[in-house]
């Protein structure tokens, strides 16, 4: 499996001239010092704050545990729950304070506004960076933080870097400001946006672990294979999705969700003001995902069971989709509406573990996680990375929440709303 992330190279370390450098992706090859590096367990923080883009921190996060590494997340706050952007609440593993004699081999830096400036605003966490900087060790930052954060710090001096276009500006005057979707130069690895976070995390695998890791992480993802590209969608059937006043959608989540899938789709949809209700199938709000990301339900299932809603949209993850199929209050909020036709969907494990046998795709056509395909009783369009039936919506794994997130806020918003925040999280080029 070809490893499907680019990286942009400074010009000591690419064989390109100085002009195509900047404008030309290509794949990365990795030192040989990082190919030969051992295979025991890289200590990461991920340090968090409120008002950072969940994302891109949960993005992050989940990338690097898949590879082994020993990732730390930290709050800069007095809690250790964030609040961050669009309503996402994550729980870290310890507070910045409880590390700050702690070394790692990363730390890597979100971003999101006002996150940034919280990071940015914080000693110990400064105090930390720049020590683990000044002792050759390897840092990255995406978004708005190369700029508000890294370049603040002076750790980008003479060295090439990219952001959030928004932040380019303010990057230039601290780094010269490339337009990469994944830069590294030297010791530093940034990046520039949620849409191009997936890319990022993978290139941090290579450079902790080496290409063979990091080609091996990024196949299960099932990332795109040209980044981007306008997002597509194959649809059957079609249907008008109509809805009165904003679209209330339930996005349940339980222990074992994939938590990059879940928040993928919670985010895109309240940035197109979609009215998202976070709902635990646990008896409490706070789930452990996946990959040991904390997350906070906005209530629990009984409760949200009370309402009616436009669209149900199940995350994946093994263990988060068996608690689905587990759960007879959210079966029969499904079987609800198919019978009433409205709209629903699911993702990854959740179309074979939870839709298909509870008879849910009937006379439907849908795709899956490739390894759970065969679940699938018509298989007609499982190779497809989004598939939308009528009032159905189904797609593959993590690589393609972006598109699958965008495909439900074309079909409630229509292809400009689609657009507009496909390109604002670059995912799609601007």
């Amino acid at each position: 499996m070809a490893l499907r992330y680019s990286l942009e190279l400074p010009r000591s370390l690419s064989n390109f001239t100085p002009k195509r450098a900047l404008l030309k992706k290509r794949f990365f090859s990795v030192s040989a010092s990082a190919a030969t590096m051992a295979s025991t367990a890289r200590k990461v923080l991920v340090p968090i704050a409120n008002g950072t883009e969940p994302m891109e921190a949960v993005i992050t996060i989940d990338v690097l545990r898949r590879s082994g590494a020993d990732v730390t997340v930290a709050s800069s706050e007095k809690q250790l729950r964030v609040d961050a952007l669009h309503g996402v609440r994550i729980v870290a593993d310890a507070s910045v304070s409880d590390v700050a004699d702690s070394v790692f081999d990363l730390i890597a830096l979100p971003g999101g506004v006002p996150g940034v400036d919280n990071l940015r605003d914080c000693g110990a966490l400064e105090s930390l960076v720049k020590k683990h900087v000044a002792d050759g060790r390897l840092y990255a930052a995406v978004c708005a933080a190369p700029a508000v954060v890294l370049g603040s710090w002076g750790l980008l001096k003479g060295l090439k870097a990219t952001c959030h276009p928004s932040f380019m500006e303010k990057l230039a005057s601290s780094a010269t400001a490339v337009e990469s979707r994944v830069q590294l130069d030297g010791r530093v690895v940034t990046s520039r946006a949620p849409g191009t976070t997936m890319e990022f995390g993978v290139a941090l695998v290579e450079q902790l672990y080496g290409k063979e890791k990091a080609n091996e992480v990024a196949g299960p993802l099932v990332m795109q294979s040209n980044h981007g590209d306008e997002y597509t969608f194959t649809e059957l059937n079609p249907v008008q999705w109509t809805f009165d006043n904003s679209p209330k959608i339930l996005v349940p989540i339980a222990n074992g969700t994939e938590e990059m899938e879940a928040v993928m789709i919670i985010d895109i949809l309240r940035r197109a003001k979609a009215n998202v209700v976070v709902a635990s199938v646990e008896d409490k709000v706070e789930i452990e995902a996946s990959r040991r990301v904390k997350l906070e339900a906005d209530m629990l299932l009984d409760e949200a069971a009370k309402l009616s809603y436009d669209l149900i949209m199940l995350p994946g993850g093994l263990g988060g989709a068996q608690a689905f199929a587990n759960s007879e209050t959210l079966v029969n909020l499904l079987k609800k509406q198919t019978e009433s036709n409205r709209y629903y969907g699911a993702i990854c494990a959740s179309p074979a573990l939870v839709l298909e046998p509870h008879g849910l795709l009937k006379g439907k056509k849908a795709t899956a996680f490739p390894a759970m395909c065969n679940k699938l009783s018509d298989q007609s369009e499982v190779e497809k990375r989004v598939v939308v039936d009528g009032n159905l919506i189904t797609s593959r794994g993590p690589g393609t929440s972006m598109e699958f997130a965008l495909a439900i806020v074309e079909k409630l918003f229509g292809r400009k709303v689609g657009l507009e925040i496909a390109k604002a999280m670059v995912f799609t080029r601007t």
